[in-house]
């Protein structure tokens, strides 16, 4: 019962961390930290809630959520399913509902990798028959299309596209700020933090936090990849194409790419950001709030082991 106790707290401090996390302004300060305790918050929050569920479910076997779950199954493959004490019904919706949560979590993150590697494979293959090659922007591909847009398709095989309209939009030297931008979402695989937030939303689609974490996180990948652009370029001239981005009213990113512009409130957020930077968070604070995240990431799978 210890056991199912601590991991269900857990659970509520990550629920309501993530709450008040979402009205903190400091993360823009340190975007990579901040995505970081994200993921913490994330990863600990469904290992938590689950693993509270069949704790309590599995607390009659009396070795922890892991070997409860192995000694149910053997239970189960030998014909009997539960312990040799008596098995009651709250016991039994805990663990029907801790493994249909646990499988749900697991097959929607499964089922959103799978659609968004699809949609990448598909953009892929029409962007051979219709993109082409500019010697300009060399290693960019170039849509003939009349609107602005710049994004990247990540993966094995990354491309960086943009459309004829950006060229014809941007200056040069906006057109690198933009690249840079783009490159930075392919080296650091942004694509893959945001996919288990893709899926969470898709698991719980009425859930407003849940929403309201999903931008957040989109936002701080973006002003990441801002960051790791302006070591290349003037931060001024990523916010001067962002804002012609938002007044030639940008094509929208297709499925599965990261593009350059998002939704006006963001862009705006991304252009003050860059124009005004704030201050650097101390490296100190950054250290703690990264060891935090990793104690944080460690505590469930440590109290799944854990003996009841």
């Amino acid at each position: 019962m210890i056991t199912a106790a601590a991991l269900a707290i857990l659970a509520l401090v990550c629920a309501v961390g993530a709450w008040r996390f979402t009205r903190a302004r400091w993360t823009y300060r340190a975007p990579h930290v901040a995505i970081v305790l994200w993921q913490a918050l994330g990863v600990t929050w469904g290992l938590a809630g689950t693993g509270a569920l069949l704790a309590y479910a599995l607390e009659p076997y009396g070795q922890g959520v892991l070997h409860g779950l192995a000694a149910f199954a053997s239970a189960a493959f030998d014909g009997g399913y539960g312990p040799p004490g008596p098995y009651d019904l709250p016991r039994i919706v805990a663990l029907i509902t801790g493994l249909t949560a646990l499988a749900v979590l697991v097959v929607v993150l499964l089922t959103a990798g799978v659609q968004t590697f699809r949609a990448r494979h598909r953009h892929r293959t029409l962007l051979a028959l219709i993109a082409r090659e500019d010697p300009e922007v060399p290693g960019v591909r170039v849509l003939d299309h009349p609107g602005a847009t710049a994004y990247c398709v990540p993966g094995l095989r990354s491309q960086v596209v943009v459309s004829a309209g950006t060229l014809k939009l941007l200056s040069p030297a906006e057109l690198s700020a933009v690249l840079a931008h783009e490159a930075a979402h392919v080296r650091e695989r942004h694509d893959l933090v945001l996919l288990p937030f893709a899926a969470l939303r898709r698991a719980l689609p009425w859930s407003r936090l849940v929403a309201t974490v999903q931008y957040e996180v989109s936002l701080l990948v973006e002003m990441a990849a801002d960051d790791v652009a302006r070591r290349y370029c003037s931060p001024r001239r990523l916010a001067t194409a962002l804002l012609r981005f938002g007044t030639a009213g940008a094509v929208p990113t297709p499925n599965g790419a990261l593009g350059a512009a998002s939704s006006s409130a963001a862009v705006m957020a991304r252009v003050e950001r860059l124009v005004t930077p704030g201050p650097c968070l101390p490296r100190g604070v950054r250290y703690s709030i990264v060891a935090f995240s990793v104690t944080l990431t460690v505590s469930a799978p440590l109290l799944w082991l854990v003996p009841h």
